[in-house]
């Protein structure tokens, strides 16, 4: 399975992206009016990204310096070099890319654009989907139908 078939099943709400001079605080706001974890960073309305900044992120300053850092930009916190997929990329791919960074949120890009965010939550319910189809083949096949 690609990574255009997640996209495709997501519904077409967007990516949640955010200036990258707004506060903490404010991206903290948006994240939990959205319950989303992760918002990308974006100059120009979401056409592009330059960096992606996640509930774990906003915790783990808070932890080391304290309260301060909600009224800092999120360009100062944000993560700056992305790991990203592409439409073609398989989803297996995702999954192992996801699991050895440790992190949870993959912006999609194409040609330099921002067209999605894949999450962990969705590799894992395209993988289940995709090992459901195959029981039933082979249930199927086994069954003689």
């Amino acid at each position: 399975m690609l990574v255009q078939a997640i996209l495709k099943s997501k519904a077409a709400e967007g990516v949640v992206t955010v200036k990258p001079d707004i506060t903490v605080s404010e991206a903290a706001e948006i994240l939990a009016e959205k319950r989303i974890g992760t918002v990308v960073v974006s100059e120009d309305q979401g056409q592009t990204a330059i960096g992606i900044l996640s509930e774990r992120d906003i915790v783990r300053e808070l932890a080391s310096s304290g309260s301060g850092c909600l009224d800092k930009p999120v360009s100062a916190y944000m993560t700056k070099d992305l790991i990203t997929a592409t439409q073609q990329d398989k989803v297996e791919a995702i999954l192992s890319r996801m699991t050895e960074g440790r992190f949870r949120h993959m912006p999609v890009i194409e040609e330099g654009k921002l067209i999605g965010i894949v999450t962990l939550g969705d590799v894992v319910k395209a993988q289940l989907s995709e090992l459901a189809m195959e029981k039933d083949a082979l249930e199927g096949m086994i069954m003689g139908h």
